[in-house]
């Protein structure tokens, strides 16, 4: 428990509530509400390292909430929530428009789906689909991934049905359904649930295909499945219940400056915390002396105080040393395997690093996402020009595919251009050598004789390039032996 806390009197409800947030225990709501109106208003004296553990833990929390909230939320009016329970599938690559994540990919179709779990479970129907490639990730405020369906599972070959639902989902408790093929219990009430899809944007006819399925994708509650009268493909099913959200920010510094403990407050209040997870049992404690608690009523009179603007700066210098390990081969060498796992795999490190790089991805045995450096160590930026080279036998180790996109560093985003040309590969475009190798270039103008499928435009100036390569079902072995190429600067 922090010790640097100034508050006069401590009711004993309010540490009652210390005590049994510490346990893992949870309030009956009846007694939560009682003690949050007991408890009184405090000043947070925190220490820096008090600051620094807050935030580093907080983190995961604030990014995927962020971006879950994006996904269904009016940024003009908070209040118009009309996105839950639909299946919004994309039909062409992602652009440079996009700017509610940091680092999307630019090699696969999307079908996002972010439901609420709280009043009925929830679920999703899916086509086969003629892909090398097809994967659905969940992942809720926790960001813990998880990866319940995916053709290296031998998934997507028939239709099949998923069921979600969480411990609070009223109405159902995990028995087995005539029809439902994989029931999967997670830790959100809102889940980000993505269809990721190979689309074999060079083969027009089998894309076709693919998209056609993804038309097909359906979404509908428990009772609307029982009932046999689910929905048209694409029509919203309506949560029975209204919800008022705390304000999302335009970043994630955002809500570290101004409201970070109504943000924590509704997390903690749907999210499955472990009593046996040292993570779980970490963030609770460090939370409950400032009156945030699972299961009470947020107040903002009845939290302690804290400095937003230093909680901000604080987010904002963790955010650039994760950046910087992007760069580090020693880090991505230790830690490119362990990135997007579920719950006790993860490493507040690396879950930090992964929330401030790109929230939401695939585990290592679905995909790998190696950064690449320059061949001087420098950082890379848009005041030059560079080449990416692989020889036949240095090419990424991918079962499936992979490609090389090109992001700005401040925001993760992709660099506008005309010819809407993000990333290099087999759905992107690419062409190979004579010999099996391949040239990428990252240029402000296309160099002579260089084919536009390998070319990555930048807009000349003084800004940092993050560039990464992603390899999809990797092959094990291979990948022990292979190092990620690096970009030589064009003299």
């Amino acid at each position: 428990m922090m010790k640097t806390i100034s508050q006069s009197v401590i009711s004993s409800g309010f540490l009652l509530g210390v005590l049994l947030a510490i346990s893992g225990c949870e309030q009956p709501a009846e007694e939560a509400q009682v003690v949050a109106e007991a408890a009184p208003a405090v000043t947070a004296e925190l220490s820096d390292a008090e600051v620094e553990n807050l935030v580093r833990r907080s983190y995961q929390y604030v990014a995927l909430y962020n971006v879950v909230n994006k996904g269904v939320m009016d940024p003009t009016n908070p209040a118009v929530t009309d996105g839950w329970n639909q299946v919004k599938p994309q039909f062409a690559l992602i652009d440079h428009t996009l700017q509610a994540i940091a680092r999307p990919n630019n090699d696969t179709l999307y079908a996002p789906i972010i439901m609420d779990l709280r009043n009925e479970a929830v679920v999703v129907e899916s086509p086969a689909f003629d892909s090398n490639y097809v994967s659905l990730e969940v992942s809720g405020y926790d960001h813990y991934c998880s990866v319940p369906m995916s053709t290296r599972q031998g998934d997507f070959s028939a239709p099949s049905r998923i069921l979600f639902y969480t411990e609070r989902t009223r109405g159902y408790a995990g028995e087995a359904i005539e029809g439902i093929d994989k029931v999967e219990k997670v830790t959100g009430d809102f889940l980000n649930a993505s269809f990721r899809v190979m689309p074999h944007a060079n083969e027009p006819e089998r894309m076709q295909r693919i998209v056609d399925a993804m038309q097909s994708i359906r979404v509908m509650t428990l009772s609307e499945y029982r009932r046999g009268d689910g929905e048209d493909e694409g029509d919203a099913v309506a949560a029975d219940e209204a919800i008022e959200f705390p304000a999302f920010g335009v970043t994630d510094f955002d809500v570290f400056e101004n409201n970070l403990l109504e943000v924590m407050q509704f997390v903690f209040n749907h999210t499955t915390f472990d009593p046996a997870d040292e993570k779980d049992q970490q963030l609770l404690a460090a939370y409950a002396p400032l009156g945030v608690v699972p299961g009470r009523v947020y107040d903002p009179a009845n939290v302690a105080a804290i400095d937003g603007e230093r909680f901000r700066a604080v987010a904002e210098r963790i955010a650039t040393e994760q950046l910087g390990k992007a760069t580090d081969p020693e880090f991505m060498q230790a830690n490119v395997l362990k990135l997007f796992q579920g719950k006790s795999q993860m490493t507040v490190d690396v879950q930090v690093f992964q929330s401030v790089i790109g929230p939401i991805g695939l585990p290592a045995l679905e995909a790998v996402y190696p950064p690449i450096g320059s061949s001087d160590g420098q950082p890379i930026t848009a005041a030059n020009d560079y080449v990416i080279r692989m020889s036949p036998d240095a090419m990424p180790p991918a079962e499936a595919f992979w490609s090389v996109t090109l992001y700005d560093t401040a925001n993760g985003f992709f660099i506008p251009n005309e010819h809407k040309k993000y990333s290099v590969g087999e759905n992107a475009g690419m062409q190979l050598n004579a010999d099996g190798g391949i040239d990428i270039y990252i240029a402000a103008e296309r160099p002579d004789g260089v084919p536009m499928e390998n070319w990555l435009p930048i807009n000349r100036g003084d800004y940092g390039l993050s560039i990464i390569l992603r390899a999809y079902v990797p092959d094990m072995d291979r990948l022990q032996g292979w190092s990620a190429p690096q970009a030589e600067i064009i003299e």
